[in-house]
């Protein structure tokens, strides 16, 4: 990582880096020039310098020997834990036990004790807790304060977190305290014998598959998107509950008024889901596939062409942009596979494509291809199902 140091018997105080400095992070004192932690390495200072006085410089971590341990965040929300938890425990239980280090988890929130005694059913090693009313509602600012303190605490290599709105906005929070290394939407995790996490996600509109790794600083903090990893299994190995306060939790943050959002079925649960892709011609051929899905108890989702008709709503859009879904059967309808939406159902338990063109990439994922014109297969599938008894509960 980045870092700007200054050379004090150079310096000759004329105060030209402080005022070119776009972010503030460069204080004169009475005898010399300070870098706060608002600098972010952008570079100006050392160009500006009239005497060299600047440098950018790679600066790395005293001694990471001192890092031990896998933390993952227990995202607590309206009186119970989201899912993601579990699967990062099970993630992070794989990593640590990789690596010989113990897992432990950190959950927030008020009147959380029964939520933090249900996680020692997993192979957990000990979960802090900071349960307070000042808790209850999640201020991005306080529940930062709280995840620093147990960073300080138990000295984590690295600290995993959901890919939710709640974690996508405490997890850089976080990570520009400590001045580390965070990779946003993993969708593999590995490690290294030193203790250096292998993160790999798509990048640069899910073409590529990037490998990135924090080698100089810790902890190391990765969020990781709902319904990636596989949910960890009940193993319990005896481990702790440990409760902690700060001394204070005072917030900027002011809830004026809540407002409860109105509650829509999510596709990220569903068990059985309809993708319509481009192969649909017409919004009115959208009744065709809905038909479909209600024939066999699915849900409709849709590719980021059909959401941006507008055939679909926006929440149903599965892809590196939309969801990420594992249910355990999608039929794809006139989907070509791009990259950025296997990317978002990859994991499914089984996976039906159909699809005219036999080179598609989707058939490359598919448990079931059907190379034909939906137009015409969709309603062969539907007269099926009039003659039989439905689909079984377990057919899938």
């Amino acid at each position: 990582m980045d870092v700007i140091s200054i050379d004090k018997s150079k310096c000759i105080l004329c105060r030209k880096c402080v005022e070119a400095c776009p972010f503030n992070a460069l204080v004169l004192n009475e005898n010399s020039v300070e870098v706060n932690e608002l600098c972010r390495a952008c570079g100006i200072c050392v160009k500006k310098c009239p005497v060299q006085a600047i440098r950018l410089g790679q600066r790395k971590a005293k001694d990471l020997s001192a890092w031990k341990g896998i933390l993952v965040y227990g995202e607590y929300v309206s009186g119970k834990l989201h899912p993601v938890t579990i699967e990062l425990i099970g993630k992070g239980s794989e990593l640590a036990d990789k690596s010989g280090v113990p897992l432990y988890v950190v959950i927030a929130g008020y009147d959380c004790q029964a939520s933090a005694k249900a996680i020692l059913s997993y192979p957990v090693s000990k979960v802090l807790v900071y349960d307070h009313v000042e808790l209850e509602y999640f201020r991005s600012d306080v529940y930062a304060d709280v995840l620093e303190d147990a960073i300080h605490y138990l000295k984590p290599a690295a600290v995993l977190i959901g890919a939710t709105p709640l974690g996508r906005s405490l997890a850089p929070r976080a990570a520009v305290r400590f001045r580390t290394g965070l990779t946003a939407d993993c969708t593999f995790l590995d490690i290294k014998p030193d203790g250096s996490l292998i993160q790999i996600r798509p990048a640069f509109g899910g073409n590529i598959m990037a490998e990135i790794v924090t080698p100089y600083t810790r902890p190391q903090f990765s969020t990781v998107r709902y319904k990636v990893m596989e949910e960890a299994k009940v193993k319990p190995i005896g481990g702790t509950v440990e409760n902690r306060n700060l001394k204070t939790l005072i917030s900027q943050i002011k809830i004026i008024e809540l407002i409860k959002k109105e509650s829509k079925k999510d596709i990220v649960d569903s068990e059985r889901i309809v993708v319509a892709g481009k192969g649909v011609k017409s919004k009115h051929d959208m009744h065709l596939i809905k038909a479909f899905a209600e024939s066999i108890g699915a849900e409709i989702a849709g590719t980021r062409p059909i959401i941006e008709n507008g055939w679909v709503e926006a929440n149903r859009q599965i892809g590196l942009s939309g969801r990420t879904v594992k249910p355990k059967l999608i039929i794809t309808c006139g989907v070509s596979g791009a990259v950025q939406f296997i990317a978002g159902m990859k994991a499914a338990d089984c996976v039906v494509a159909v699809n005219t063109d036999r080179a598609a990439p989707i058939f490359q994922v598919a448990d079931y291809a059907v190379v034909g014109d939906l137009y015409s297969v969709i309603p062969q599938l539907q007269e099926v199902l009039k003659k039989g008894k439905g689909v079984p509960d377990n057919e899938f």
